[in-house]
């Protein structure tokens, strides 16, 4: 099936009971046990399943083309789940530009619980082989990243990992499924923020771990799961699993209109430079073309100036919001140097921003008015 068919109904099922087309919220913590002591319909406490909760899985694991799906109640549990399937001692080679919290997670949490990192830019591959050591037991990759944007060649990226006998592990939170396809690059696990595109509505949390195939380290992640207690509520899970709905053309419409904003800001001159991998001129655009569908909705400006000049942009804005997140139907902005606070990389003259639903002609006329 084609993927705009699997986001309509992988996991969906009309309900035999009543006929329902929209599946119902399940929040009971508990389930029957018959006489014989079975639990026929498969659930038995709700942090070890539930029934939305395993049809947001099913969802994920069919949009992903993976062998089954982890979910948890924010994109950071699902990141330390992943970290915590390792033990004391091994060592993860991660990305220089990536979300935030995952650099945060390494240096701060996990350093101390005696799990080494490797910081590097993923887009020289030369510096990912460099940063391999016997104890490496995984690759993190981000494309694009976070806020940069940059595109890795995953494909690449995979094969340096199996050669050091690792696994490669891919946030496809940016490209989605629509996108992007990690597994046919070679990734072992998919993670997403279910938060950002997947709900699509900036009103729910989540994340999800897709695994390529079944094995000790999906028990693992499983184990993690249900005994750590991470887990999404029910209602929650409904909320992803209705965005997924309509995923496939969200994604593509919000592509379309940042290519548009980000060919009008690029050609503006007091824009410094345009951080997003459709413009033929970013150094990851040929790569982008051939691991990527489209090129995203995201996009960074910096603004010629400082901190001070970006504010001062930002603050002119009447259509975008200026608000953490992405991949909501709104558009967003931010300045993403100040929100991430003492150590960041990320220039001090740099926007984030997030493209919207809106006409694109409406977001650059915004962005017109507020760098006059």
């Amino acid at each position: 099936m084609r993927i705009e068919t699997v986001a309509v109904h992988a996991g969906v099922q009309v309900d035999p009971a009543t006929g329902a087309v929209t599946p119902a919220i399940h929040p009971s913590t508990t389930f029957e046990r018959d006489p014989d002591g079975s639990f026929p319909h498969g659930h038995i406490y709700a942090r070890s399943s539930a029934p939305n909760r395993a049809a947001l899985e099913a969802s994920l694991t069919a949009l992903e083309g993976g062998a089954d799906a982890v979910a948890f109640a924010s994109a950071s549990a699902a990141t330390s789940a992943v970290f915590l399937s390792l033990a004391p001692g091994d060592h993860v080679v991660a990305p220089v530009d990536a979300y935030y919290g995952t650099g945060k997670l390494l240096r701060e949490i996990y350093a101390g619980w005696g799990l080494a990192a490797t910081f590097v830019d993923m887009t020289d591959l030369g510096a990912v082989e460099k940063a391999v050591r016997p104890t490496t037991r995984l690759v993190w990759a981000e494309s694009p990243s976070n806020p940069l944007w940059k595109v890795s060649d995953l494909s690449r990226i995979g094969a340096i990992a199996r050669a050091a006998g690792a696994r490669l592990v891919v946030d496809n939170t940016t490209a989605t499924p629509i996108l992007q396809s990690p597994f046919k690059a070679g990734a072992d696990l998919i993670v997403h923020a279910t938060t950002k595109y997947l709900g699509g509505h900036s009103d729910v949390l989540g994340g999800i771990v897709v695994a390529r195939e079944r094995g000790s380290l999906l028990e693992r992640l499983r184990t993690i799961q249900t005994a750590g207690g991470a887990v999404p509520s029910p209602f929650d899970c409904w909320l992803v699993l209705r965005g997924i709905r309509t995923l496939p053309y969200r994604v593509r419409a919000q592509s379309e209109h940042a290519l548009k904003v980000a060919t009008f800001l690029d050609a503006h001159p007091r824009v410094e430079r345009v951080h997003y991998p459709g413009l033929p001129s970013n150094p990851g655009h040929e790569v982008a073309r051939r691991q990527m569908a489209m090129f995203g909705g995201m996009l960074s400006v910096q603004i010629h100036g400082g901190a001070e000049t970006a504010m001062a942009v930002a603050a002119k804005v009447r259509l975008f919001t200026r608000a953490t997140s992405f991949g909501g139907t709104e558009s967003l902005m931010e300045h993403r140097a100040s929100i991430e606070g003492p150590g960041t990389t990320t220039p001090a003259n740099l926007l984030r921003v997030s493209i919207g639903l809106e006409h694109p002609d409406d977001l650059i006329e915004d962005f017109s008015q507020a760098l006059a």
